[in-house]
């Protein structure tokens, strides 16, 4: 038995797509633990590009069994959509394969309009939220107010909470930011609609998860967004509504920390982020518009462009030691090619002092200067490596520089955004 969870370890958008759905061909389930499906990952298998939002990236791989923990907020619309835009494409699902808890939280309507009306609020502080509801959803799960899957089981459980929420969230959307109220009758017919197509998934997944591992089964854990997404320890308040962190695959699914044995972080080669907030590294140049160009960086779920910069060692080192990361997985090496000279921060310079850790404070975050190593760069298509030894001289000296100052191993390195194109040092099932 292997439990392996996939962590990444800067602000989401590292491959993590990728990476599962390579890993999951020897994994028996493939979970997701946290988050919600403003988590795109997008895998590509033989030329076809897939996007995935709530759905582990273990579905592409036929007999495996994907699971949505309870740690999950669920939009039934968003999911329904997925299932029926896959099945149509001629993925297999069905409910011996897809598993969804009857504990995750469901995303309501009110939950998205709540969203947008505080993104769109010119009073209010902009966060760059994807307007998912994703937020106003744990939220009301954290107030005890919200409804979960196995709620859709009871039209009775769901009408009382539905017009409970709606007392309060329509008092916001009237008097607070000037739009249209809902009906609870409109609401309830709407989730009411939902049951035939969600039910035939819903289960117990924490008693699932430890049968597979009373059966010494292989469990890959998928978390969504990075580290410094972290709620209580990423780039508060620029940050998601969950914890992407390793602590987190514990609580999500119903295991015991003890189950979980290898910690897998992925590290793109560069780094990005979407939406606001601090970025120590961002590149606002021509450097900069050409690895969002190369890298195709725009969001998978809101299309947005992802501001881009050169890769932070500080920052994956924090996320390292926070989540007992053991490996790296090294994604989107191939963008860097024909970059020229390529740049790793190393340390930040803040107000004339050297440090080696990211400040809590945003205003101190927000002075911090990168201090740079440089490595000479590379050429040409690297696509086709399936050994280091294929790589040209400069991509090597590159991910050595990477591994000096993450200090972390290389487990993998992803050449190319197909399956196929990666270099396998590890593995782990």
């Amino acid at each position: 038995m292997t439990n392996l969870a996939i962590i990444g370890t800067q602000w989401g958008d590292e491959g993590k797509g990728k990476v599962v759905d390579l890993l999951g061909e020897g994994a028996d389930l493939i979970v997701r633990f946290q988050g919600g499906n403003n988590a795109g990952h997008t895998l590509v298998i033989d030329g076809q590009s897939y996007a995935l939002h709530t759905i582990p990236s273990g579905v592409l791989r036929p007999g495996k069994v994907s699971v949505v923990a309870s740690g999950v907020v669920v939009d039934p619309e968003d999911l329904i959509r997925e299932i029926m835009g896959l099945s149509a494409r001629g993925v297999a699902i069905g409910p011996e394969s897809l598993k969804i808890s009857e504990k995750a939280h469901m995303i309501m309507p009110y939950h998205r309009l709540l969203d947008a009306a505080r993104e769109n609020d010119p009073s209010g502080q902009k966060l760059g939220t994807t307007g998912r509801g994703i937020g106003p959803a744990y939220e009301d799960k954290a107030a005890r107010t919200g409804l979960r899957l196995g709620d859709l089981r009871s039209p009775e459980v769901l009408a009382k909470r539905i017009a409970v929420a709606l007392r309060e969230k329509n008092c916001l959307f009237e008097g607070l930011y000037g739009v249209p109220t809902l009906k609870a009758e409109d609401v309830l017919k709407r989730a009411l609609s939902w049951r035939e197509r969600i039910l035939p998934y819903v289960v117990d997944t924490a008693r699932l998860l430890q049968d597979a591992q009373a059966q010494g089964k292989n469990v890959l854990f998928e978390g969504a967004q990075g580290v410094q997404l972290d709620i209580d320890h990423g780039t508060y308040p620029y940050v998601t509504s969950s914890n992407p962190t390793t602590g987190a695959v514990s609580v999500g699914t119903g295991l015991p920390p003890k189950a979980l044995e290898n910690v897998l972080g992925l590290v793109k080669a560069y780094v990005s982020r979407v939406g606001e907030g601090p970025f120590p590294t961002e590149l606002i140049d021509a450097a900069g518009d050409e690895i969002r160009e190369k890298g195709h960086e725009f969001g998978t779920t809101t299309g947005r462009p992802r501001r881009c910069g050169w890769l932070d060692a500080v920052v994956v080192k924090a996320a390292a030691a926070l989540c007992g990361v053991g490996q790296m997985a090294v994604t989107k090496l191939d963008v860097l090619s024909g970059l020229g000279e390529l740049k790793i921060a190393s340390h930040y310079e803040l107000d004339g002092e050297r440090i080696d850790f990211l400040p809590a404070e945003l205003a101190e975050l927000s002075r911090c200067r990168p201090v740079y190593r440089t490595s000479p760069g590379f050429e040409g298509d690297v696509g086709q490596a399936r050994r280091l030894e294929d790589l040209p001289k400069g991509a090597r000296a590159y991910l050595d520089l990477m591994e000096e100052l993450i200090g972390l191993p290389a487990a993998l390195i992803s050449v190319g955004a197909e399956r196929e194109e990666t270099i396998v040092l590890h593995r782990y099932f």
